[in-house]
């Protein structure tokens, strides 16, 4: 594990010893027991995409793990100007340890990777967003002790969560049945790898998709940068919403996810957002966990 850039780059055993590891930091940090392991390093932290949670997790993760943090916005760097990605990543890899960056394209992410000599984190693109997924998998793993065989339910966008789920869902040997309008699916290389997995279920049915489920994932139907199309995806998305009624034809008990930030009244209601809070915000507090157990997998002398 070189980098972390798709949730493809990560086979079985490899998320297994993330999620062990968050387990143990996260153990570590409720019980004030300190553990520095990436003293005097540096990560660099790019956002051409704002952000609550990305930043502040890893921001206070590095803290937390004895390291140093820099907030570099695309306004700080030359690379907001026209500078080269080739070029910045390699004035960067002279100065840290690491890089994570929040983007658009995940090719920029893919080019720091390629023309860097240091760890590049994705923590965003259009295309994947593995951070996340890695946190959804401690929080539902946290939640039912394993993670083979129960199944997801994701509704809504075919976006970058979708496209992250169903790689990383399917990885772990579980199920992920995907509702979204024939318009907005996943991306089609994601679909492809997926063709034929009988774990896998592809559908413009919600009520077909979420039942039996063991978590109900949804995300925002417009996310930044399709602002323009918020309207025509609005009445695209209607009858996307989880709600009560949805969630009886899931398994009883079966929880809620969602990586924030949520609109309650769309994608979400808010009774069924406020019924499963607990569970949403441990999911954005594994962010933190999951995140720290990464920079340390390849910021750390012990690789």
């Amino acid at each position: 594990m070189k980098h972390l850039l798709k949730m493809a780059d990560l086979s079985k055993e490899e998320i297994e010893s993330i999620l062990d590891l968050a387990d143990q930091l996260k153990y570590e940090k409720k019980n004030h027991i300190p553990h520095p392991l990436l003293a005097g390093k540096t990560l660099g932290m790019i956002f051409q995409k704002s952000s609550t949670r990305t930043r502040v997790s890893f921001e206070v993760g590095m803290y937390q793990l004895g390291g140093h943090a820099l907030f570099l916005s695309s306004n700080d760097l030359q690379i907001g100007r026209g500078e080269p990605v080739q070029d910045t990543a390699r004035v960067l890899s002279r100065y840290l340890d690491g890089i994570m960056i929040r983007t658009f394209a995940q090719k920029e992410v893919e080019d720091l990777a390629a023309y860097g000599s240091i760890p590049v984190i994705n923590g965003l693109t259009d295309y994947a967003h593995p951070c996340q997924v890695l946190a959804d998998l401690l929080t539902i793993r946290e939640k039912y002790a394993a993670l083979e065989g129960l199944k997801l339910c994701y509704i809504g966008d075919g976006n970058n969560m979708a496209n992250s789920l169903i790689v990383g869902c399917l990885t772990m040997g579980m199920k992920v049945a995907v509702a979204t309008p024939k318009d907005y699916q996943p991306d089609p290389a994601v679909l492809e790898e997926a063709k034929g997995n009988p774990n896998f279920l592809l559908t413009d049915s919600p009520m077909e998709a979420v039942k039996d489920a063991d978590v109900v994932y949804t995300d925002t139907w417009a996310s930044m940068g399709q602002e323009k199309e918020k309207e025509e995806r609005m009445k695209a998305f209607a009858g996307f919403q989880v709600n009560e009624e949805l969630l009886k034809a899931a398994k009883p008990g079966a929880i809620v996810q969602h990586c924030l930030p949520a609109y309650r009244g769309q994608e979400i209601t808010e009774e069924v957002f406020e019924a499963h809070a607990d569970e949403l915000f441990d999911e954005a507090e594994n962010r933190l966990h999951v995140q720290k157990a990464v920079l340390v997998k390849l910021l750390g002398d012990q690789q």
